[in-house]
């Protein structure tokens, strides 16, 4: 990262897996050996909504004081009929509640949200952007549904049970999702990074930079940001 970015200053970022699925000495123990470093400056704990607590959010918010500190939990939808079907393990309410008692200890929350997702519709997914506005929640990271092997998704697409989004589709879908979000929840990601080995579908996963383009020259069309669709019914 130096090398690449110039990089300065670093955080220390829990990303895979779940990290807060350990009891809390242990959790401490990786933690601060983590931030033992001079040039990191702050932690990212990603995790899931189920798996968090009050011992455990006491730990991560004594960093606090010297770091920036932030906690990031997977919805993926606000639609718990998609969250049975997917299998999540936990619902709506259970998020919220860990939102709230992570703001309790104030804790900035990034939550992760999936467009595309089997059984869901434009209008669900728009669902999802306005839940989130409506919550305590500081930070957003919008991933498309991809397919990697070795997943009851990958069996459920050979066989025809879910498709993948065009990469128009996936585009649109973003540029109105970023409509009706909360202007001031900041957006930390607007799209996956499938492993290459691993991919199954769509291919055009794979090509992050064009995305990303194509979502800005699609805001640009349109004279539009995040937001408008929000303030408008504010206004009402």
């Amino acid at each position: 990262m130096r090398k690449r970015y110039k990089a300065k200053k670093f955080i220390a970022y829990f990303q895979s897996f779940t990290n807060t699925y350990a009891p809390a000495h242990r959790l401490k123990e990786i933690y601060d050996q983590a931030l033992c470093f001079d040039d990191i400056v702050g932690i990212s704990v990603g995790t899931r909504p189920d798996c968090i607590d009050e011992e455990k959010l006491r730990i991560i918010s004594s960093y606090k004081e010297r770091y920036m500190v932030w906690i990031e939990y997977g919805l993926q939808s606000c639609h718990d009929i998609t969250l049975r079907r997917i299998n999540r393990g936990h619902d709506r309410a259970c998020f919220e509640k860990a939102v709230y008692m992570t703001r309790d200890y104030g804790i900035d929350v990034i939550t992760h949200v999936i467009i595309g997702l089997p059984g869901e519709n434009r209008e669900m997914i728009l669902d999802t952007a306005r839940y989130v506005s409506k919550l305590p929640i500081q930070g957003i990271k919008i991933h498309l549904l991809y397919v990697v092997e070795g997943t009851r998704l990958a069996e459920m697409y050979r066989r025809g049970e879910v498709r993948c989004l065009e990469m128009d589709e996936y585009v649109n879908l973003v540029v109105d999702f970023l409509e009706e979000l909360r202007p001031d929840i900041v957006i930390h990601r607007l799209t996956g990074d499938p492993p290459r080995s691993e991919l199954v579908a769509p291919e055009w996963a794979l090509r992050k930079g064009e995305i990303l383009n194509r979502i800005n020259q699609e805001m640009i069309r349109r004279d539009t940001w995040q937001g408008k669709k929000y303030i408008a019914q504010k206004r009402e």
